[in-house]
């Protein structure tokens, strides 16, 4: 990757962001964590990033990826910043929803660490030459 591609990481498990900021990085991603979805949400207003990663399930019940994912699709700002929706709860409603509300992707948690930065990969690759 020639330029470094920018990320938002919206996760609340410091120990699960901690490991994906880790396989990003080693990718040549900068990865910006924000651990609630009101810190996700602000940093995502203020700030230009190329790719979004946000768990659905933010742990503190006033903001989800969900949330997140709409509330940034309604902004002119941010509406065509990818996002990709993660969820420990993959069930068939909860993907469809995600696509539903404007993510770019839906990946189940767990995931083999080759799938995850595959999966950012072929959408960091695709919305830069889109």
């Amino acid at each position: 990757m020639s330029e470094k591609i920018k990320v938002l990481l919206v996760e609340d498990d410091t120990a699960v962001a901690m490991m994906m900021a880790y396989l990003l990085c080693r990718e040549g991603f900068e990865v910006e964590p924000a651990f609630t979805g009101r810190t996700g949400l602000e940093l995502a207003t203020t700030q230009k990033f190329d790719l979004i990663l946000s768990d659905v399930d933010l742990g503190v019940p006033e903001l989800t990826g969900f949330d997140i994912c709409r509330e940034l699709k309604q902004r002119h700002i941010s509406y065509r910043t990818p996002i990709i929706l993660l969820s420990g709860n993959g069930t068939e409603e909860r993907r469809a929803k995600a696509f539903e509300i404007g993510a770019a992707d839906f990946i189940e948690k767990p995931f083999k660490a080759s799938d995850f930065v595959s999966r950012i990969l072929s959408l960091a690759e695709a919305t830069a030459t889109a």
